[in-house]
């Protein structure tokens, strides 16, 4: 029976890739294979791509033929038509498949959930890598930047748009509805992007606070019993959220669009405000602190640590036990006593790199390629569960000043070279010893 349905499956995505003779049969053929997919379940759904992947690629024997005609092309011309040749040849046909899927009702919707199934395969079988290349490839053509939507979310926005903030907020949950009214709140703003083809479908949105003064708790700016301030008088604007919505979407970048968008929005909203910056988390911190101290990895999807145990911090006991009792962030004297190490070893943590010369923390790779400059440590910036468990509660400002923003990315994309402000520089360099000055980039 299985065998029976498999071989549907292919005949459907044969016809759509080579059975039509004009336009409205292409599409035709595509709105079949498109209810066929609607209809699969979970299992069968993945079944279906491992079959397109495996029998709609593009024809090795056929590459090969194409690219010796091209080296034996005598002449210009002659490499002109087989250089065409060889790009129609490389181009596989489950390609067609996927354009003309885009082009039925909802189509760019059942593309993306179509890759987010695709992702859970992972990328062990490299036929299904190659038709997740080929799909994300299509996907940031359609989303470029040209067809996106700017809005605010406001309290009064769609109950449904609501909800979907709540479910997608990534960062810092929204634990009801009375945070989330905070949240949006007359010294809070949220803006989210869309594209035509998804209304109602936020794909990404940012959370930005309105202060007097760069913040460096979570929990102060997400107190719903805070006071409001009054936004024509705030001179920062702290993004302390950006989410990622869609998850067939991923590889498709709109953070550093989504971040230009609000500034300019803002900045023409409330001209007062000169700082631009973020309160950001360490996701990768608490792992690669681990492996400093030889501890297993806690959590497997974070940033990979150096595999090297660093002898030098192995005997301090008081950071040590930092990372097994998280009883030390209520004790003052512990806390007080374990600040000064703790803020070297997070700024050791942002001058070490990966292989290709980047940070080792994602955040800090996506705020710094994107021309921020790391400001500042915050000590105790989220106390969170989730804030203690990836970085023992230290959160860090990036700061995007406007006059070198296109000057930092330069100096990353060309050099590597890490916009950090000279406190952390200074800090990174210092020793351990626990009478040392914390420096005046570290929140108190």
């Amino acid at each position: 029976m299985d065998d029976e349905r498999e071989s549907g499956w292919l005949a459907a995505m044969r016809a759509c890739a080579f059975g039509a003779a004009g336009e409205v049969e292409a599409r035709a053929h595509a709105a079949r294979l498109a209810e066929i997919w609607r209809q699969l379940a979970r299992e069968d759904r993945r079944r279906f791509l491992r079959l397109i992947a495996r029998h709609l690629g593009a024809d090795p024997a056929a590459i090969t033929k194409a690219t010796d005609r091209w080296r034996a092309a005598g002449d210009e011309a002659q490499r002109i038509e087989a250089a065409r040749v060889l790009r129609a040849t490389l181009e596989p046909p489950y390609r067609r498949i996927l354009v003309r899927l885009g082009g039925v009702r909802e189509g760019t919707a059942l593309l993306v959930e179509l890759r987010a199934h695709l992702l859970t395969l992972g990328s062990a079988e490299p036929r299904l890598g190659a038709l997740d290349d080929e799909l994300l490839d299509l996907l940031r053509s359609w989303f470029d930047f040209s067809f996106l939507e700017l809005q605010r979310i406001t309290w009064d926005s769609p109950a449904a748009l609501l909800e979907k903030l709540i479910h997608y907020e990534a960062v810092h949950a929204i634990g009801s509805w009375d945070d989330l009214h905070n949240r949006l709140d007359s010294d809070r703003r949220c803006y989210a992007l869309f594209h035509p083809s998804l209304p109602g479908e936020p794909l990404a949105f940012t959370e930005v606070a309105l202060t007097r003064s760069l913040p460096g708790s979570v929990q102060a700016l997400l107190d719903e019993q805070a006071p409001l301030d009054d936004p024509t008088h705030a001179d920062t604007a702290a993004f302390y959220s950006i989410s990622s919505c869609q998850r067939g979407l991923q590889g498709v970048s709109f953070g550093e669009y989504l971040i230009r968008r609000v500034v300019t929005e803002l900045g023409r909203d409330l001209p007062q405000i000169r700082t631009w910056a973020t309160l950001s988390p360490i996701p990768g911190f608490r792992v690669w602190l681990d492996a400093r101290f030889g501890r297993p990895r806690h959590d497997p999807s974070a940033t990979p640590p150096a595999p090297a145990r660093d002898p030098a911090l192995a005997d301090d006991a008081n950071i040590a036990a930092a990372l097994e009792d998280p009883a030390w962030v209520s004790d003052d004297a512990r806390r007080v006593h374990l600040r000064p190490a703790l803020l070297r070893l997070c700024a050791r943590y942002f001058t070490e790199r990966r292989g290709d010369g980047s940070p080792l923390d994602p955040v800090a790779r996506f705020h710094l390629r994107n021309g921020a400059c790391l400001e500042r440590i915050c000590f105790l910036g989220d106390v969170s569960r989730k804030g203690l468990r990836q970085s023992l509660g230290i959160m860090v400002n990036y700061r995007y000043d406007p006059e070198r923003i296109e000057q930092n990315q330069a100096a990353f994309e060309t050099r590597r070279e890490l916009a950090l402000a000279p406190a952390i520089t200074r800090l990174a360099s210092e020793s351990l010893g626990p009478d040392a000055s914390a420096g005046g980039a570290l929140r108190p």
